[in-house]
Order: C-alpha cells, then sequence, then structure tokens
C-alpha cells in the first residue's frame, strides 16, 4: 500500500498527488513542495489516504513540510506585488508595441521566479520584452502563452447563464466538446448562442450529454409511426426531459403525450 494526499495550488486548478512523508495533514491545510518550477505552497483538498501501490504510476513527490504563518503571509505578499508586476509588463509591451494581450502574472513560493501569462494571434518575438523584465524585477522571468480556454479561466467573467464561468469557479481540466452534443440536445446550432465567452463551445453542453443520448434512446424517432388512444399518428418532434413525445394525428391536430401513452408500430421489412 501507499499513501497519497491530494494538493491545489489553485482555487480550480487540477489535482495533484503528493507522498504525505509522514505529516499530519487534513483537509485545507497549507503545505510546501516541490515540483518542476521549485517550491509552491499549496493547499491539501484530499486527505492523506490508503491506495494500492500499483495504483501510482510514478514516483511521488514527498510534502516538505506544513506551511507556517509566515509562509502564507509571504505568500500574500509576493500575490500583492502581481498586480504592480503586471501594470509595469503591460507598459513594457505598449513600449516594444507587442502585438499580445497581457492576461496575469505570478510569482512562485520564494519570489525567485516571475510569470506572465498572455494570448497572442500570432507569433510574437518577446526577447527583448524578457530581457527588459529581468533587469526590471531581478528574477528570473518566464512568458507563457495560453489558448482561448486557458485565457478565460485566468480572467474570469460570467457566463450567459449569468453565472460565474465554470472553467474559473470549479471546473480542473477542460473534457472534449463537440457540436454533436448541441444537436442531441436540440439546441440551435448558432455558434452565438453555443459559444463561451472564449468563442469555444459551451462547456457545459457536455454535462447532460449522456442523459440526453440515453433518455434519447428510450423514445421514438421523428418521423416513426405509432399508435395513441386518438388513432395512428406520426411523431414531429419529443422532449427528452419530459419524457413526452409530440404527434400528428390524421386529423392534422398535434398534441403531447407521454411515452406511456403511445405504442410504437412495427416498421414494415424491405424483404416484405
Amino acid at each position: 500500500m501507499a499513501e497519497i494526499v491530494g494538493i491545489r495550488f489553485k482555487r480550480a486548478g487540477r489535482v495533484y498527488y503528493f507522498d504525505p512523508a509522514g505529516n499530519d495533514l487534513e483537509v485545507n491545510d497549507y503545505v510546501v513542495v516541490k515540483t518542476a518550477r521549485g517550491l509552491e505552497l499549496g493547499r491539501v483538498v484530499i486527505a492523506p489516504t490508503q491506495v494500492l501501490a500499483s495504483e501510482v504510476t510514478e514516483p511521488l513527490k514527498p510534502v516538505v513540510r506544513k506551511a507556517e504563518p509566515e509562509d502564507i503571509e509571504r505568500a500574500q505578499e509576493f500575490e500583492d506585488k502581481e498586480g504592480e508586476a503586471l501594470a509595469e509588463c503591460g507598459k513594457l509591451i505598449a513600449k516594444l508595441e507587442l502585438p499580445m494581450k497581457l492576461l496575469g502574472a505570478e510569482y512562485n513560493f520564494d519570489g525567485s521566479r516571475l510569470t506572465f501569462f498572455f494570448s497572442a494571434t500570432e507569433r510574437v518575438d518577446f526577447r527583448e520584452l524578457v530581457r527588459q523584465l529581468n533587469s526590471r524585477f531581478k528574477v528570473r522571468v518566464e512568458l507563457r502563452q495560453l489558448g482561448p480556454r486557458d485565457e478565460a479561466k485566468v480572467v474570469g467573467g460570467f457566463g450567459r447563464c449569468g453565472r460565474p464561468l465554470c472553467c474559473m469557479n470549479f471546473l480542473t481540466e477542460f473534457s472534449p466538446v463537440s457540436i454533436k452534443m448541441a444537436k442531441e440536445q436540440d439546441l440551435p446550432l448558432n455558434p452565438l448562442k453555443i459559444s463561451g465567452v472564449c468563442g469555444r463551445l459551451l462547456c457545459c453542453l457536455a454535462y447532460e450529454s449522456e442523459q440526453y443520448r440515453a433518455m434519447k434512446e428510450r423514445l421514438p424517432k421523428q418521423g416513426q409511426r405509432v399508435s395513441t388512444a386518438m388513432g395512428p399518428a406520426e411523431v414531429v418532434g419529443s422532449n427528452p426531459l419530459k419524457e413526452t413525445v409530440l404527434v400528428e394525428l390524421e386529423s392534422q391536430a398535434t398534441v403531447e403525450l407521454p411515452l406511456s401513452e403511445i405504442t410504437i408500430e412495427e416498421q414494415p421489412s424491405k424483404e416484405d
């Protein structure tokens, strides 16, 4: 058996697993861990638990220690300085006339590295910008380009539903979303109506996709002949959530009936 602890570095960020290394940890405890970017301050979101050693695909890095009050205070001080760094970088971008959109700035735990996030529609030569930023802040500076979805996650905002964006609120990873999901839910295929602020298909299209697919399998397809208490009819629509079927009678009247009140007529085989 192996012991693991789940740690998150950002509010809606991905959960990473570490070896508790004997530290007595509980959910919401802050810890200091070593990552590829150096020491980082993270928050425990999954308490230490035992798992089969075979489930651990790679060696886990150990938790360095439980964070002290001064660690949290120092992290807050660096976070407060990120706004100043962002403003300074914005001035340099304007001065150098670079075609890029600055999105955010982030210091690592000990302040030895400063990362700027940006988006751009074309290739940007930012070597001079990095040189001037290194000279200005006296730390190692990195620039990281983000795609449309990650940009929305960093900047934040509100969706067409009026609620905070899912990606910045609780989504830890971006799931694949396809136009087929919108079709299965009978949504208008107007890109303006099924796209998020990032310009990509709404992440929420995937939330109920499986449920719609399962419910639609129980309903007759459009154009199918059915029998009702009011006589033969043809299916012209359906409502998967209500489990009702919209049918057109021979009198050309259209009625909505529960699935339980219709009988699907068997289609004649091609041999007949």
